[in-house]
């Protein structure tokens, strides 16, 4: 259903407030250059901060500028399933063409608490996709779980940011022969080619905001068989995973944007303007990249 390079959006600020403008140009420069899809809303834009109306907004801007040209995924996590319900009602009636719903973080509901909150929100009828990132929401999702969760009509897929390149076999394995348009999106930018060799999609990408036309090439050239030309590419783009990560995230990534000319660097606390020692290490890799002079 998704596939290719998927870029987890930032949200721009201007003093304060969502750069509406600074957003929509970014938007349209992401589809420019060959994403294959976009998600607002998620951590890297920075959702924990938005508030409800903000986040609305910024969901409604992305589909409206995006024209129906690539699919949006819009973010509709929270650890209270009311509210993960009510966002997700919105992106569906907003246009999104699917919701992305982390896990259940600070809570640490068990896998029944897992299972009954996305049976929730798939019943509001917009694809969804379960984003699983134990390092951030503490919990993990089981493949177990993600089996019986994929019985549902409305849950297509998972972000998998687990970091173990065999959950997706394993989970596979797990539906017993009732995945095969199950959906599997790398949430790791540094393991996105290993994770489409085990049998992955994709990526949503942190990276692709600021590298958007090699990342969409690099999941291109792996669907057309071009292994090599692939590598190529993640080889070139590994010093900016690396360095897109050097601080909590967006944190690099906004500095990144702005040396690029797309938006302010500025951040929602508790995300704290990067050390100038993180800077120069983003400088750098946007530099050996290609993508600064």
């Amino acid at each position: 259903m998704f596939e290719g390079s998927l870029p987890a959006l930032i949200t721009p600020f201007k003093d304060g407030s969502v750069d509406e403008d600074s957003f929509r140009a970014f938007v349209e420069w992401q589809i420019e250059e060959g994403s294959d899809g976009l998600v607002p809303c998620g951590t890297t834009g920075e959702s924990p901060t938005l508030s409800h109306a903000e986040h609305m907004k910024v969901t409604e801007i992305c589909i409206e500028q995006a024209k129906g040209r690539v699919p949006v995924i819009a973010g509709a996590g929270s650890n209270s399933t009311a509210e993960a319900v009510g966002l997700a009602k919105h992106a569906k009636e907003a246009g999104a063409d699917a919701v992305l719903v982390v896990t259940p973080y600070y809570n640490k509901p068990t896998q029944k608490g897992m299972y009954q909150h996305f049976n929730a929100v798939q019943d509001v009828g917009a694809p969804v996709i379960i984003y699983n990132i134990p390092p951030r929401s503490i919990v993990d999702m089981t493949p177990e779980t993600m089996a019986e969760l994929a019985k549902l009509p409305n849950v297509v897929g998972v972000k998998d940011a687990t970091m173990d390149l065999g959950r997706p076999q394993v989970t596979r394995i797990a539906m017993n022969g009732d995945g095969d348009d199950f959906c599997f999106l790398s949430g790791e930018d540094g393991t996105a080619v290993p994770f489409l060799a085990a049998g992955g999609s994709g990526c949503i990408s942190v990276t692709a905001n600021v590298a958007p036309r090699m990342c969409s090439d690099m999941q291109r050239k792996w669907r057309e068989g071009d292994i090599a030309g692939c590598m190529e590419l993640q080889d070139r783009l590994t010093p900016l995973h690396s360095a897109l990560f050097c601080e909590a995230s967006p944190g690099p990534v906004k500095y990144a944007a702005s040396l690029l000319g797309k938006c302010r660097s500025e951040a929602r606390l508790p995300i704290s303007e990067i050390a100038d020692e993180s800077k120069d290490k983003v400088r750098n890799a946007l530099v050996t990249v290609g993508l600064l002079n």
